[in-house]
């Protein structure tokens, strides 16, 4: 009798246990499987919001974690602690990389960010004197991306060789002997009130308050090539291009409410590529 009944809890431990198993591979009690995507407040963040009840159908518990620099999320990706991540472009990826010795892969271009340089202590270009301090994202690519800017801006000019990742070394006529200072890109807009004019990425732009039509002074075009070269993508570890999250992802972001969501809210400081 006692051997019957530790056999019979042996099978009830053995059936509650692969019930919990199932609930686990389905994401607990709602049914939905987790996914967990990295993303910098602004615009991207706001982007993935509005998807979170189109994958919420599709079967998918998005949950978004919020960074506030360019390095961590990237990280995170690389790891397995982030299934995607969406904040970066291609260069900048590319170059992270290389010097990190990453694995990630681009899929899906949503957005491009104009950089503008934004005024401060000085309001405007023909008003800066010589000396002036302009403040510039230090990563190689938004660096690269400040001085072409800057140089359309007609405040330097830049060697005609030096390729889309130019660098200060490149720049062959600076008449007003600029102080460019590269620092951080996330803390570009904290630091505004202690040089004369910066340049800003969208996103954290946008995420200080930072308005195109009454603060930036030169504004990257939305037809340039940077348009083309730097649209921020979906990304991922390589080896999980085809995982059925991220595919459910790209086919929610591309959709025209999407881009409608995109126009509407941001008002061209924040232009979709889809």
């Amino acid at each position: 009798m006692k051997k019957r009944v530790f056999i019979s809890l042996a099978v009830v431990i053995v059936i509650s246990l692969a019930f919990l198993t199932a609930c686990a591979d389905n994401g607990g009690d709602d049914g939905l499987i987790p996914f967990v995507v990295g993303a910098t407040p602004v615009p991207h963040a706001e982007v993935l919001e509005f998807v979170s009840d189109r994958m919420a159908e599709k079967g998918f518990d998005m949950q978004i974690r919020v960074f506030t620099d360019f390095v961590l999320p990237n990280l995170a990706t690389e790891s397995g602690e982030l299934d995607a991540n969406y904040f970066q472009h291609v260069p900048y990826m590319d170059n992270f990389n290389y010097q990190h010795e990453t694995n990630m892969v681009a899929l899906f271009a949503v957005h491009f960010e104009p950089l503008g340089l934004y005024r401060s202590r000085t309001q405007t270009i023909e008003e800066l004197q010589d000396g002036a301090i302009i403040a510039v994202p230090h990563d190689a690519t938004n660096a690269a991306r400040a001085f072409r800017l800057l140089e359309a801006a007609g405040l330097i000019r830049l060697d005609p060789d030096a390729g889309i990742l130019a660098t200060r070394l490149d720049i062959v006529y600076n008449p007003l002997n600029l102080d460019i200072r590269e620092l951080e890109a996330a803390q570009l807009p904290h630091i505004l009130p202690d040089v004369d004019m910066a340049v800003i990425n969208g996103n954290f732009a946008l995420q200080a308050g930072l308005s195109i039509e009454e603060d930036a002074v030169a504004l990257e075009d939305r037809d340039s090539i940077s348009a083309q070269t730097y649209a921020n993508y979906i990304v991922v570890r390589a080896g999980n291009e085809n995982d059925e999250r991220v595919l459910a992802l790209i086919e929610v972001m591309s959709s025209d409410e999407v881009r409608d969501f995109i126009n509407e809210r941001f008002e061209g400081r924040v232009v979709p590529v889809f």
